[in-house]
């Protein structure tokens, strides 16, 4: 069952204004230097101050302009996740594993349809998810290094799936229904956290990889609400799932679902099957709503890819998913919103 969460609230103190970044960074899509699992348990708790500032975040608009909102946390609550989940022991670099467990959807029925068709494609060459008529949720690396946005984050474009028949419509004896083209929208605004910047965390955090884009024009399209990311033992067989288009698979929405091994207080560790370019899916469950006998979906994580950290001095790598926490839920509510009235309950 989702369980309702009180939600800390994220109230805007003031926004100054910035110089224009300079948009050259180039866009990467495997991080080194990362603070892994071991690293992760060793953190201490964010003080209220340092929360502040980790939450903080600037907006990047269509015209290249850009500010720096600071922000306050009321109500927030360290809640820690039980780190007692089962290790595996650790592997080569993979994104596949023997048996290649991702499906391609090739039936427009299911690319058209909730929840395949909430998936989109970043210009930058990451996916992302709807969460609103006009917001996109996504991985921040896909749009800054750290130290500067990447290039091609200043006309930054949305792709929503949309399918076209081959050829001259019939559809040819062995052939797929159709293959998915994509109706691109400009994003005019762009919400980062200060906590992805080298600056305030020291280097790169991975707690803080998600940002949420504001598209120029509204979708018509059912879009997946957010939820709080519940801890591995909350979940049916710790399963969670994903789509996404990866770039070894041109042209196809992937989708995969697979257990997650490990988690820290921000971060998941799985073994999903991926390739770049699936990197920023919304990463969503299924389960009961409180006193009801619907079933709901809700994105619970961020998809941050293939990620090599170091672990007692060898080198090792993960599938890495950032964890939506109350924090991060008022914060990427409050973006979509513009206030935190309809951000109480996660």
């Amino acid at each position: 069952t989702w369980h309702l969460k009180k939600i800390p609230q994220i109230v805007r103190e003031r926004t100054f204004s910035l110089d224009s970044p300079k948009f050259e960074a180039k866009t990467k899509l495997e991080l080194n230097s990362v603070c892994g699992i071991e690293c992760q348990r060793k953190l201490p708790v964010p003080s209220l101050s340092d929360l502040k500032s980790l939450l903080s975040y600037e907006t990047v608009f269509e015209n290249g302009t850009r500010t720096l909102t600071e922000v306050n946390v009321l109500g927030a609550v360290p809640d820690p996740a039980a780190n007692t989940t089962t290790r595996r022991p650790s592997r080569r670099k993979r994104q596949i594993y023997g048996t290649d467990s991702r499906f391609s959807i090739y039936d427009k029925r299911f690319m058209t349809n909730f929840p395949f068709n909430t998936a989109v494609k970043i210009s930058t060459g990451c996916s992302g998810i709807l969460v609103s008529p006009k917001h996109v949720l996504t991985a921040a690396h896909c749009l800054h290094n750290g130290k500067d946005y990447v290039k091609g984050s200043k006309r930054l474009r949305v792709g929503l799936m949309k399918t076209k028949s081959r050829g001259n419509g019939r559809k040819r004896k062995g052939t797929s229904d159709g293959v998915p083209s994509f109706q691109w929208t400009r994003v005019k605004s762009t919400h980062i956290p200060k906590g992805w910047f080298k600056g305030v965390s020291g280097d790169i955090a991975l707690d803080y990889d998600y940002a949420v884009l504001e598209l120029k024009r509204p979708h018509k399209r059912k879009y997946m609400e957010l939820g709080i990311s519940p801890t591995i033992k909350m979940m049916p067989g710790s399963m969670i799932h994903f789509s996404g288009f990866d770039n070894d698979r041109s042209g196809q929405l992937v989708y995969r679902f697979c257990s997650i091994s490990d988690e820290s207080n921000d971060l998941f560790y799985q073994y999903c099957d991926a390739e770049p370019g699936s990197t920023g899916s919304g990463i969503y469950l299924r389960l009961k709503e409180p006193n009801k006998k619907k079933w709901k979906r809700k994105i619970i994580a961020v998809y941050s890819g293939h990620q090599w950290v170091d672990i007692n001095g060898e080198q090792q790598d993960y599938n890495v998913a950032v964890r939506i926490t109350p924090l991060k839920y008022a914060q990427i509510c409050f973006w979509i919103h513009g206030n935190d009235e309809n951000c109480t309950q996660g």
